[in-house]
């Protein structure tokens, strides 16, 4: 089997055991779905209309054409902008008595008519651009109703050839929920909050247990009460029950059949080993004439003895208390009843939009809703209700944080594209065309990313046709790259305060990279390569960031404990020769082979290439010091502080290393946030370097002792470096067993792996 043909049968297999066997049926819904997505991309790679690895995966299709991409960046071979015709396509087409076909569409959107009502969407801003595509005609009207005809034309050449498979119109909406070029930002839409709400059924355990609380148990102590009547001097069945007794016995045998009828939820009293079940049982003996043998009065009578010593007797103040107890337990609002409520509740707000009064939305029940739904006034909405909620809390970056709506840099880089679309669109001095372009890179954003090989890059805003006809109308005026500037160096605060001991994404570099070019700044953004499908050499822009890390890091703590010797990494360039990866990528690539201790002639196992890589962020610091230094980020905190806290996760990596049975991706982690640590403590004066050095120490000595053990030879090689020690271009162990911490290890096993009681913990 062909090498790009294995991980999509395997992923081909896991959507299929999954649609076939898995209990919920959305759950296989949705696998289902998976399953066709893969066996498109296997027949693709098979018929050869797929090409793994390439801009245009697709063939036929340019690079501009939005590709349905399933995980790992396999393209399907079917453009995201086809398919059926939506509903808004759908009416379109009633509305102008067309036949239901795009390419009709299409036409129609260039008569006069059409593009009237293209123009009156412009002005009114009452559209939303889900796909890039749908930005397309909208921009063919902009450049009409401005009179650039030849533009316009050379733009519908481009899209002509796919008027009948992709959609190129917008959707309508109500101009008031269109998008804004605000900095308040949001994480859900309204529309994406109440479908989660809506998918919430009920849990099959609470039902049951209520059931239990308030139909089941009641019962048992009616079927008790009852039996508890024949009791003499302690004994059950000391004679004969008496005639009125078994008729009562009947009544409940009756009720219980009702019961059971309607309340299906609970099995516990159909169980034979339940006491109430036993006290049932034998009264349907009893009522059906027959008699109960010693055993039988046995049962019964433990039975009895049981439920009179765990809860006492029925109609005793120590009984009544605890059924009062289950009863107001039963009684509160299951998580899918409150869910349904807040989804009425956010029924009337604009679906594709955010709201900055999302904690109005999750009060406890009125007596309005009481009316309405039963629910109890007063009861809380329950946290992960709430939580579902505030995802949609609209408000600036900083808020989003604070509140909790943002835990992750990745989460950081889905929202950052509404902030770049409007600094960047900016530039645009049109009203219309400027809300056009925010609405377009907002959708390009959401685009996914192919695989690809070869030093390729992902096919940028920019080269998107509609994008380029209206370039010309982009001003790169003094207020545009100020606001781009403070915009990257907001983002760029925020994710090293947020996450001091992470790697920036590439969709936030992505961003970072955007806002820079806005800026008027050319800055060599490198993103984080996947070392399984890695080639051995790097683009112009990694030795470029190199020598920025070097005008930074010279002579530093972070230089001297990677062993880089940064005054040559900044010549590096002078003896380079011209080839076709660019300007000094020869030499360096190179560099990082050599420094990772691997033969560049050959051919690189992952372990190999992931050495490779890292050595290469290592020397770049993997974007920080263009932060730090061209950008010139301050964060509030200072430096020693984020140091700190990138080592507070070094720590809790640290801990999940013991009994791991693959423990090398955390590994691989806490070497990211170990880099980090010491990239912010450079940064630091030397009285706050020293200051936190001993807050190391304190920090590691809190941990659990196999983390402290692992921790303390890095330690040791910080303490050894500071003190003017070089660990080597082996990084150790010296002879006080202090080390370098590399994420990778090419050569074999990682030392971190060795168990805990085999090293030796080094003391401060």
């Amino acid at each position: 089997m062909d090498v790009p043909q294995v991980y999509p049968m395997g992923e081909l297999a896991r959507a299929f055991t999954t649609a076939l066997t898995h209990h919920d049926r959305q759950v296989r819904a949705g696998a289902e779905e998976r399953v066709e997505r893969w066996r498109k991309v296997l027949a693709g790679i098979a018929d050869g209309t797929l090409t793994v690895g390439s801009r245009t995966p697709v063939a036929g299709l340019p690079a501009w054409v939005t590709p349905q991409v399933v995980r790992g960046g396999f393209a399907t071979g079917t453009p995201a902008a086809s398919g059926p015709l939506l509903a808004h396509e759908a009416a379109a087409a009633h509305r102008a008595g067309l036949p239901a076909e795009r390419r009709a569409l299409f036409a129609h959107a260039l008569t006069t008519t059409g593009l009237a009502e293209l123009t009156d969407l412009l002005e009114s801003g009452g559209y939303t651009v889900e796909l890039p595509e749908e930005a397309a005609l909208l921009t063919v009207a902009w450049l009409a109703d401005r009179g650039e005809t030849a533009t316009a034309l050379e733009l519908l050449d481009v899209l002509a050839p796919f008027a009948d498979r992709l959609r190129f119109l917008p959707q309508p909406v109500p101009a008031a929920t269109s998008g804004s070029d605000s900095g308040i930002v949001f994480r859900w839409t309204i529309a994406e909050v109440r479908r989660r709400l809506h998918q919430r059924r009920p849990h099959a355990g609470i039902a049951a247990m209520n059931e239990a609380l308030t139909v089941w148990n009641p019962f048992a102590d009616e079927l008790l009460e009852h039996w508890l009547k024949t009791v003499r001097n302690g004994r059950v069945l000391a004679r004969a029950p008496k005639p009125e007794w078994r008729q009562r016995a009947a009544a409940l045998l009756g009720r219980y059949r009702a019961l059971a009828a309607e309340h299906t939820c609970c099995g516990k009293h159909r169980r034979p080993k339940e006491n109430s079940f036993i006290l049932r049982t034998a009264l349907e003996d009893l009522v059906a004439g027959g008699d109960l043998d010693a055993r039988r009065r046995g049962l019964v009578q433990h039975a009895v003895d049981a439920m009179v010593r765990r809860r006492g007797v029925p109609g005793t103040p120590e009984h009544a208390a605890l059924r009062a107890r289950q009863a107001a337990d039963a009684a509160r609002p299951t998580h899918h009843a409150m869910a349904q409520l807040v989804a009425e509740r956010l029924a009337d707000l604009p679906p594709d939009t955010g709201t900055p009064q999302a904690r109005t939305f999750t009060v406890a029940v009125t007596p309005a809703e009481y009316e309405a739904t039963g629910l109890p006034v007063g009861a809380d909405v329950p946290e992960p209700i709430a939580r579902l909620v505030h995802r949609a809390l609209a408000a600036d970056v900083p808020t989003l944080i604070a509140a909790g709506v943002v835990p992750s840099a990745e989460v950081l880089a889905t929202l950052t594209p509404q902030l770049v679309a409007a600094a960047s669109a900016a530039a645009y001095s049109d009203a219309g065309l400027r809300r056009l372009m925010t609405a377009s890179y907002g959708a390009f954003s959401n685009r996914r990313s192919v695989l690809l090989v070869d030093l390729q890059h992902q096919v940028r805003f920019e080269e998107l046709p509609w994008v380029r006809a209206v370039e010309q109308h982009r001003q790169s005026t003094d207020p545009v790259r100020a606001t781009a500037a403070r915009t990257l160096a907001d983002l760029g605060e925020l994710a090293l305060q947020g996450w001091p001991g992470t790697v920036l994404p590439n969709p936030l570099v992505s961003r970072l990279t955007t806002l820079a070019r806005t800026a008027g700044l050319t800055l060599p953004w490198t993103e984080e390569l996947a070392a399984d499908i890695f080639m051995g050499t790097f683009t112009a822009k990694f030795p470029a960031a190199a020598r920025a890390a070097a005008e930074l890091l010279d002579q530093t703590l972070y230089a001297a404990y990677y062993g880089i010797d940064y005054a040559s990494v900044a010549g590096a360039d002078a003896s380079a020769s011209r080839d076709r990866h660019g300007f000094g990528a020869v030499q360096f690539a190179a560099l990082c082979h050599e420094r990772a201790g691997v033969d560049a002639t050959t051919w690189l196992s992952v372990a190999q290439a992931g050495a490779v890589i890292e050595q290469a962020q290592i020397l770049t610091t993997h974007n920080l010091a263009l932060l730090a230094g061209p950008v010139r980020v301050s964060p509030q905190p200072g430096w020693a502080a984020l140091a700190r806290s990138a080592f507070a996760t070094t720590c809790r990596l640290a801990t999940r290393i013991h009994g791991n049975p693959h423990p090398l991706r955390t590994i691989k982690d806490m070497a990211y946030a170990w880099r980090q640590a010491l990239f912010h403590l450079s940064m630091a004066t030397p009285d706050e370097q020293r200051t936190a050095l001993a807050q190391f120490d304190d920090d590691a000595a809190r941990c659990p002792d196999h983390a402290r053990t692992r921790l303390a030879p890095v330690l040791a090689g910080l303490r050894f470096v500071h003190a003017g020690g070089d660990l080597g271009p082996d990084g150790g162990p010296t002879n006080s067993g202090a080390r370098r911490l590399l994420g990778w290890a090419p050569a074999g096993r990682h030392w971190l792996q060795a168990e805990p009681a085999s090293q030796a913990v080094i003391h401060g």
